[in-house]
């Protein structure tokens, strides 16, 4: 008489006797989870130095530096520069999402998750949900930083609220890719490098700190179709003219589209970790 062999997977078993998690669970878990990054932030204040130091510093520097070659002077460049401080500053700092994740996979937190009776996607989006409070600290203090230098935006208080909203929004569209490279790559450091090498020449190779009519013919048409450029024209348009221009649905639809394709990679590959 033969004896079948039964063999037990501890982990289906364990997923078996937890209840599902329900969707107002899910939202409380994924809050509990930004706090906890906030908290985190506020323990490590250099995780906040490129959201504070870096849009003063970089606001200074590019008005004084580039001011009288690129407009006459500074006073005249302000409105061309303001808006693509505030995209570069809000797009690098969404870098460190994909850092942030990949530290906490190697040190382990993830696998302390596991063990919690709580919704598998929260870990991920919680923190970034708290990333929306940097985009925020970033984006401000670039306006009120051109502002004390004489910027002053024609389109008011509601051209300036949506144009921060609109790069917030498109920073943490970005920032799932960011997360997808944190889930594939060895280190956090690896994360980093990859990071810099798709956002500084999007960035840098943009209208955001000079007229596209400057530029080399071939240049010209990379810069066109560049979606920061769009980023950039939509959040000149919103805050110095208050106008909801063509610019302001490319950037929402090249935002949607990057959700809708990185968002799935990031969970599917974050889940072969858990």
């Amino acid at each position: 008489m033969s004896t079948a062999t039964i063999t037990l997977d501890p982990a289906a078993a364990v997923a078996r006797t937890r209840s599902r998690t329900s969707l107002a669970e899910t939202v409380r878990q994924t809050l509990s989870m930004a706090w906890r990054a906030l908290k985190t932030m506020r323990r490590n204040p250099e995780q906040f130095f490129d959201v504070t130091l870096q849009p003063l510093l970089f606001t200074a520097m590019f008005a004084y530096v580039f001011g009288g070659a690129i407009s006459g002077d500074v006073a005249r460049y302000l409105p061309l520069m303001i808006p693509g401080i505030v995209a570069q500053t809000v797009l690098t700092t969404c870098m460190a999402t994909g850092v942030q994740l990949r530290e906490d996979m190697e040190k382990g937190v993830f696998d302390r998750f596991k063990s919690l009776p709580i919704a598998r996607i929260a870990p991920l989006a919680g923190p970034m949900v708290a990333d929306l409070v940097r985009y925020l600290i970033a984006a401000g203090l670039t306006f009120v930083a051109g502002m004390i230098m004489g910027y002053r935006p024609q389109g008011g208080v509601l051209g300036v609220l949506a144009a921060i909203l609109l790069a917030i929004f498109t920073g943490w569209a970005i920032a799932w890719i960011f997360t997808w490279v944190g889930t594939i790559a060895r280190s956090a450091r690896s994360v980093q490098g990859i990071s810099m090498m798709i956002l500084f020449p999007l960035t840098f190779l943009s209208n955001a700190f000079v007229p596209v009519d400057t530029l080399p013919s071939a240049l010209q048409t990379f810069v066109n179709i560049n979606p920061v450029s769009h980023l950039v024209s939509a959040t000149r348009d919103l805050a110095n003219d208050a106008a909801v221009t063509s610019e302001v649905g490319w950037t929402l639809l090249a935002g949607f589209v990057v959700m809708a394709i990185f968002a799935p990679l990031a969970v599917r590959s974050y889940k072969k970790h858990l």
